[in-house]
């Protein structure tokens, strides 16, 4: 997998929502997820599917990146569930594409998958995960350790996996940190785009729900660590979309 993008290919970042107000001066998710992947803006197309821009009909693009959002799933929004169509047809026909969080949540769902909220309650902070033995063998998760940290920050959760899925990490309170299916598309519910700051950002931003929930949001933003390991798999995926598509 040394392939790596061409400086004309291009990536399509679905935008499914907004950073909370106090981290907007740090730009959009957009921006985020390009600068960890190692993107250039000429290299990125972004679609800002809440605000009503349409998700293109043809267009010359090398993968799909899905952001996190403050929306539910479950709720159903005409342009979620239209987003999720337009994901159906293009993973049908082999584009590569990676969802995060929210995004994670919508590809399953659009392949069928369960999703609600996790019974087990929010999930918030930097957590370990554990790979399952099989992720060895996957193109993106293959040079990771068995346990690694990740930023979290969701409500819902991938309760049933899609069928021809392969569930490849879990963490304590969520049985599908991230799953492939096929072998063109994955799923992660944690965000390797965020950094320390991002993270602290929103443990703040949700402070009142933690302390309603008998979290001590203070500790919890400090026991907020880097993920390196978590942000290479963006990196990763960016390289072997290329690969996927001949580039």
């Amino acid at each position: 997998m040394n392939a790596r993008p061409r400086p004309n290919d291009r990536f399509l970042i679905i935008e499914t929502g907004q950073p909370v107000d106090s981290l907007r001066r740090h730009g959009r998710f957009p921006h985020w997820i390009r600068v960890a992947a190692g993107l250039s803006a000429d290299q990125t197309l972004a679609v800002n599917v809440e605000a009503g821009e349409a998700l293109p009909a043809q267009a010359d693009i090398v993968g799909v990146i899905v952001t996190g959002s403050s929306s539910m799933v479950t709720d159903r929004h005409d342009w979620s569930e239209r987003s999720a169509d337009w994901l159906r047809e293009r993973l049908d026909a082999g584009l590569p594409v990676l969802g995060i969080c929210y995004g994670h949540q919508l590809l399953a769902h659009a392949l069928g998958g369960a999703v609600d909220y996790n019974p087990r309650g929010r999930e918030m902070g930097t957590v370990p995960v554990d790979l399952h033995p099989h992720a060895s063998d996957d193109p993106l998760f293959a040079p990771m350790p068995e346990r690694f940290r990740v930023q979290v920050s969701h409500l819902q959760s991938v309760l049933k996996p899609p069928a021809d899925a392969t569930v490849l990490a879990r963490s304590d309170q969520d049985d599908c940190q991230a799953f492939r299916w096929r072998d063109h598309a994955w799923g992660l519910q944690f965000h390797p785009e965020f950094s320390v700051d991002h993270m602290r950002g929103y443990v703040r931003a949700r402070r009142d729900a933690l302390q309603r929930e008998g979290q001590c949001h203070r500790g919890m933003a400090k026991s907020v660590k880097p993920t390196p390991h978590a942000r290479g798999l963006l990196r990763r995926f960016v390289r072997h979309a290329a690969v996927l598509r001949g580039h």
